[in-house]
Order: structure tokens, then sequence, then C-alpha cells
């Protein structure tokens, strides 16, 4: 600057910027920090850092980002599990300590009240068991848990050994469970719609039959081998229909037919409405267990 040239103002000499300090977290204000989140940029203290697998995420972001992960099923939409076949382990062990209690403590009793037991309008006494109404429509779930012969209880079991943890594992517990329970019931309700007017039976073979048709439909659905199990079906219907004086040949059929069509629901549901095609299905053989002991309370009952 040359000596007579005019200085400037001294209030408008512009004193130099602080040199700006590391920004502060995004939720503690007041700690700086100089770690951002790896997804959204935010600043982040220690408090709020979560390791992810490169740098560190915002509280915000990882929980965003579990919403977003879809949870793990089976096959066929059921929640995943450690062990997949405890719904199997339970009814087994159920059938079992019945047939105990049955068969050496509460023989008499048991029997007599949990059979599924049905004399109709024209029998001395009727109507009597399911016919005499729905305070006696229990019979229909607690027979298939009833067993009195040690051979019975023993067969049944292994069938649903073979054919259950398969099935669980593939469809859940809930939809495996539904599956077990409706074919039961479709079966008493066929034996009391087919026989009603005088009948008394026991046992779970129209809840394994439900079972037995549930694998032909899944090995249909899976393209897997057909041989082994429907060869087991074949079987078992000759020995059904043979021995049609000791074995309720109605129950078993019934159990049959409508487990394979439940099973057709659940596993051929489309993936974009699965929950609620499986969810109608389940529903859609209950009202035909429903309509089946309507039916044959119209013809039996009171």
């Amino acid at each position: 600057m040359l000596p007579n040239e005019p200085r400037p103002p001294v209030d408008r000499i512009q004193p130099p910027a602080p040199e700006a300090g590391p920004p502060g977290c995004y939720r503690h204000p007041e700690t700086a920090t100089g770690i951002s989140c790896t997804r959204c940029g935010h600043p982040i203290c220690p408090l709020c850092m979560v390791p992810a697998s490169v740098g560190f995420q915002c509280p915000e972001c990882v929980s965003g980002g579990h919403a977003q992960v879809r949870q793990a099923t089976t096959r066929y939409g059921g929640a995943l599990t450690a062990d997949g076949a405890l719904v199997t382990k339970v009814l087994v062990g159920l059938n079992v300590v019945v047939f105990v209690l049955a068969a050496y403590v509460l023989k008499p009793w048991l029997v007599q009240d949990w059979s599924l037991f049905s004399a109709g309008r024209d029998i001395p006494g009727g109507p009597g068991g399911v016919a005499d109404g729905p305070g006696q429509w229990y019979r229909l779930l607690t027979a298939t848990f009833l067993h009195v012969q040690l051979w019975h209880v023993g067969v049944n079991m292994l069938a649903l050994w073979w054919t259950g943890p398969v099935l669980e594992a593939a469809l859940g517990r809930l939809r495996f469970l539904a599956l077990y329970l409706v074919s039961g019931l479709a079966g008493s309700a066929f034996a009391f719609l087919i026989a009603g007017n005088l009948m008394n039976s026991v046992g779970a073979s129209g809840a394994i039959y439900g079972l037995f048709g549930a694998t032909v439909v899944m090995q249909i659905r899976n393209r897997g081998p057909l041989g082994p199990v429907m060869a087991l079906l074949v079987f078992n219907l000759i020995l059904t229909f043979s021995a049609a004086g000791v074995i309720d040949w109605r129950a078993h059929l019934g159990g049959l037919v409508v487990g394979a069509l439940t099973a057709t629901g659940l596993m051929f549901a489309p993936r974009e409405r699965r929950g609620l095609v499986q969810g109608l299905t389940v529903a859609g053989a209950a009202a035909v267990v429903l309509a089946m002991v309507l039916i044959g309370m119209a013809r039996y009952g009171a």
C-alpha cells in the first residue's frame, strides 16, 4: 500500500473466522463426534453407535432395517422353529397318556364318556351320545385321542411318527396342528353322518389318514416320489375295507378326503395371499365338519 493511499475504516476490517469443530451427535448435540452413520450420514456419538458390517449405524437406521427384513418361514408359510417335530411329539404323548388312562386306570369311565358313541331317536333310550345334541359333540374330538388296545395305539402312533415330522416341518406348527385336528374331526363327523343311528368307535385313524392324504398332496406339490406313500395308503385302505366290521372305514375315509383337501389349500395357496387362502381353507374344512354333524343331527337327533 502506498504511503498516501487511504486506509479502510477500522470498523470494516473482518476478523478471521474461527475454525469449525466436529459436529454434534444428532441425538446428543452437546457431544461432538467425528463418526457418521454409514446409511443416513447423521453424526453419532459413542452412545448411539451400533456396529454394522461396515462402520457404524444410528439406532433409527438399525430399527428400520430390522423392520424391512422378512422373517424366515417354512415352505408353506409357517414359522421356523428349533424343533420341527414338537407338535408331533406332543400328539404322540397325549395319545399314549390317554391310552394308559383308558386301558389301565380309568377304563370304564373314560371309554364310555370319550368314545364316539351315538344312538339315534329310533334306538330305545335314544337319542344318546353325539345324537343327543351339542352337549355331547365333544366326543367327535375326544374319540380321536382314545385307544383301548395296545396294537391300535401302536400302529397309529407309528404312522403319526412317520408322517408327522415331515409335514410339520413343511407347514409349521400351527398349520400342521390345524390339519391334524380338522382331519380327525372330519373322520368322526363322517362316521356320525353315515352310522350315527347306532355306533361306537375310538381311535386317531381319521387324523392319521388325513396326514396320509396331506403327504400325497405334498409329494405332488414338490414333484417328489409318490410310490412309497401311495403303497402305504393303498395297503391301509385294503386293510380298512377288508376288516370293515372291526375298523371304522367311515372315519378313515372322512379324514383322508378332508385332510387331502385341506392340505391342497395350505400347500397350493399363492404366496401373495397365502395367509388369507390358508385361513379360509381351514375355516372351510371346519364348516364341512359342522355341516356333516348338523345333517347327522337332522337324521338321528331329537
